[in-house]
This record gives structure tokens, C-alpha cells and sequence, in this order.
């Protein structure tokens, strides 16, 4: 064997894949990172125009990285952020290869290694190495419904990671399916750009953006309800919700709310059940999904109220938030249950539905009946092989960037323990 033997590959330079190759390089551990685009690739082009960071700047920094923002407390861009991970991986001089898709992975069981095809500089090139950090996340393979294939021709979808703005649009009314951060957000974006807006909503939590003094993250984080560990969780289905309605735009956020938004125009429908042509089906649903919301969203305050008298905190009362006073009776709630697109002028549809990754690159045992990875805390079925910047990977915190760090660095820790001799 001729080609030099690397330590460690890392798949993916986001901010997952740039922060274990902060630790890797601590430690003196040889590697790479691939990275199909530029660093931070999902942050500059799957977001829209005037998306906002969810969390303030002062919780998205990597280990030891210099405050990117004057004002800590503010709420980035997504082109900032991407940005700030450039910077950093170039202050810290970490090996990242930049325009480089990983094509497949195959193990050689005889030399115990992992033979990495990329394509690199038009031409396919093999790396090898003793271990394999898999960093490309989640959401790299936008997830329609079936019944999107059934719609008219005529009506323009976009899937959340392809809208920019609403002048990508044609003239009319636009629905937007799905009501977790994008979809509310996106909502939210059109209705500032004066669209009228119908908002198919799911069962999905909210969390006002201030409560007592402080941002809803850092009571989150000082109360400890990230730190929940995935082996702790008995019900399954807590492994499943989404991520709650919040907002980073304007000067310190804002409260999302699916009421907020009926004040402002949005009309509230349940969630698309099925399609044909020019009409969209909706479950009779809506009621339940705005008072699901609500009831999150108290919980969580409820929560910081026990937190604070029990550690006899020191906080203001909390102020009025009229975008999170709950709405009792649902009267936000459209009891429509289909919508002709035509009638109604709908002439584009925004799917805020989601991601699936995309692990086709490893033809290896290592993945379910889903196609998803199989490991626990982040390690893999297979020696050698890891996971990271999947939700639940280790606690309730690895799917957001405060969580990264401690995440790295435990599978860090994993690869220095199984390192063998002879990497390069």
C-alpha cells in the first residue's frame, strides 16, 4: 500500500464537522474534512434572504473562538454564521477541503481501514484512513409529500431550502405547509412582503423569546432542559418533536405564534392531508394544533417558574407578550378542510416540510430499515466509524450549536482511545 494512511476523515464542514476537527487537531490526531461546498454550505445556500439565527450569537460559538458579533445578544444572519465557521477554521488552520463530495466509502477489512472516494477537481481521487467521522448531518435531502407530484402544473413549489424571498414568487396568494421554525418564519416573511398567506399547521411546540428578564435560551440552558441524555428518554416519540416556534428576526427576536400570525393576515388551516389538481385537503386539526402550542409553551414557563423559586433566583415577573397570550378557544383557527387553488388565488405553495439525510455514500451495515445511521451516543456499529450534528445523537442539546462542542469533543475522546499506530 502506497497512498499514506490518515488517522481520521471528517465528512462534512459544518459547524458539527469544524468543531471535531478543532479537537482532532488538539490533539494532534492527522485528518482531513471533505466538505461538498464551502464551509458552512448549508447555512449560505438553504436559507432565505432574511433568515435569522434562532439563538443569539453568544451560544453559537465553537470552543475557543473569539466573539464574531459586537453585540452578544443579537441574532446573526446565516451568511454570518457561515462566515464566522470560515474564519475560524482558518485561524485555527484546520485541514478542510473545500468542493470535495464524498462518492462512497468502502471498508478494506484486511488492512482495517476506509477506502473515501471523493470528487475532487472534476477527477474521483481515494483518501485512506483508520477512522471515519460522518458530520453531514440531517438535512441534505428535502422531504416532500407524496401527494405534492398530485398538484397542477401551474402552481410554483418551492421546498423551504429553495425560497429566498418573495420576488422569486409569481403574483398571488401563497400557502405554506408545514409550521414548525421555517414554516412560521417563512410565513411570517411573506407577510411583511405583503402576500396573503394560508399557514398549514402540525403538532409542533412554541416558546415565547423573552420570559423574566431573560432570552428563552439562556433560562433553557440554565435550567438544564437540554441536558436531557437520549438513554434516559423512555418514550419514544419525545425523540420525534420538532424543534418550538421561536424567531431571531428583529433587533432581539420575537415571540412565534400561530395566533401572531392570524393578527397579521395568515389564515390558520390543519395539516395537508392530500391533494388533487387545484384543491389541497386539510385535517380537521387546527383547534388541537393551536392549543398544542400554547400548552408548550406554558409548560416551559412553567418550568422556569419552578426553577427560579427553587433556587430562589432572583427575576422580574415575566411582562405581557401579546404573541404569547394563549388563545383559549382556537378563534385564530380556519374550520376550512380543503382549498381550491384556483378560487382562492393561490398560485405558489412553500413546503416547509423538512429534511432526511442522505447516508447513500455508505455501503456499509451500518444504517436501519430507514436508511438513518445506527449508533449510540454517536458511535457506530462498525470500528472506527462515528456520528455527529444529529438530533437526540447523545442529549436533547445535540441538535442545536451550543451542543456541538461537548458532543466533539466526547467522540474526540472515543477516537483517541481507539487510535491504532501507523496514521499519518
Amino acid at each position: 500500500m502506497n497512498k499514506p494512511v490518515l488517522e481520521v476523515i471528517v465528512v462534512g464542514a459544518g459547524h458539527a464537522g469544524i468543531c471535531v476537527s478543532y479537537y482532532l487537531a488538539k490533539q494532534g490526531i492527522g485528518h482531513l474534512v471533505f466538505e461538498q461546498g464551502r464551509i458552512g454550505e448549508v447555512w449560505r445556500s438553504q436559507r432565505w434572504d432574511s433568515f435569522k439565527m434562532n439563538s443569539a450569537n453568544k451560544l453559537n460559538l465553537l470552543p475557543h473562538q473569539a466573539p464574531y458579533f459586537e453585540d452578544p445578544d443579537a441574532f446573526a444572519s446565516a451568511t454570518e454564521f457561515a462566515l464566522a465557521l470560515e474564519n475560524y477554521a482558518q485561524q485555527e488552520k484546520l485541514p478542510v477541503k473545500q468542493y470535495c463530495t464524498v462518492l462512497s466509502v468502502q471498508t478494506d477489512q484486511e488492512q482495517a481501514i476506509y477506502r473515501v472516494t471523493v470528487s475532487e477537481a472534476g477527477k474521483e481521487t481515494t483518501y485512506l484512513s483508520q477512522q471515519l467521522v460522518i458530520a453531514s448531518g440531517g438535512q441534505n435531502r428535502i422531504r416532500l409529500p407524496d401527494f405534492a407530484h398530485q398538484l397542477a402544473k401551474s402552481v410554483v413549489q418551492l421546498h423551504a431550502s429553495e425560497y429566498k424571498n418573495a420576488r422569486q414568487l409569481p403574483d398571488g396568494n401563497v400557502l405554506v405547509v408545514g409550521s414548525a421554525q421555517s414554516g412560521t418564519q417563512i410565513a411570517q416573511d411573506l407577510l411583511r412582503s405583503g402576500r396573503n398567506v394560508f399557514l398549514s399547521t402540525g403538532r409542533v411546540g412554541r416558546i415565547p423569546r423573552r420570559y423574566r428578564g431573560k432570552d428563552i435560551f439562556d433560562w433553557l440552558v440554565e435550567i438544564g432542559f437540554y441536558d436531557t441524555r437520549t438513554d434516559e428518554v423512555t418514550e419514544p416519540s419525545l425523540l420525534q418533536v420538532k424543534n418550538p416556534q421561536v424567531s431571531g428576526a428583529g433587533e432581539r427576536g420575537k415571540t412565534s405564534s400561530l395566533q401572531s400570525l392570524a393578527r397579521s393576515g395568515a389564515v390558520i388551516l390543519g395539516r395537508a392531508d392530500r391533494a388533487e389538481a387545484n384543491t389541497i385537503f386539510f385535517q380537521t386539526n387546527t383547534s388541537s394544533n393551536v392549543k398544542y402550542a400554547d400548552e408548550f409553551s406554558r409548560h416551559v414557563k412553567q418550568l422556569i417558574d419552578e426553577y427560579i423559586q427553587k433556587n430562589k433566583v432572583l427575576a422580574p415577573l415575566a411582562d405581557v407578550d401579546l404573541d404569547d397570550v394563549p388563545d383559549e378557544d382556537a378563534s385564530c383557527a380556519s374550520d376550512l378542510t380543503k382549498l381550491n387553488l384556483v378560487e382562492e388565488a393561490i398560485t405558489s405553495i412553500i413546503w416547509t416540510t423538512g429534511f432526511s439525510g442522505d447516508f447513500s455514500y455508505l455501503p456499509l451495515p451500518v444504517l436501519n430499515e430507514e436508511k438513518l445511521p445506527t449508533h449510540r451516543n454517536g458511535v457506530g456499529v462498525v470500528n472506527g466509524l462515528y456520528f455527529i450534528g444529529l438530533p437526540w445523537l447523545r442529549k436533547r442539546h445535540s441538535a442545536i450549536i451550543l451542543g456541538i462542542r461537548e458532543d466533539a469533543e466526547f467522540i474526540v475522546g472515543h477516537i483517541v482511545k481507539s487510535s491504532r499506530p501507523g496514521g499519518q
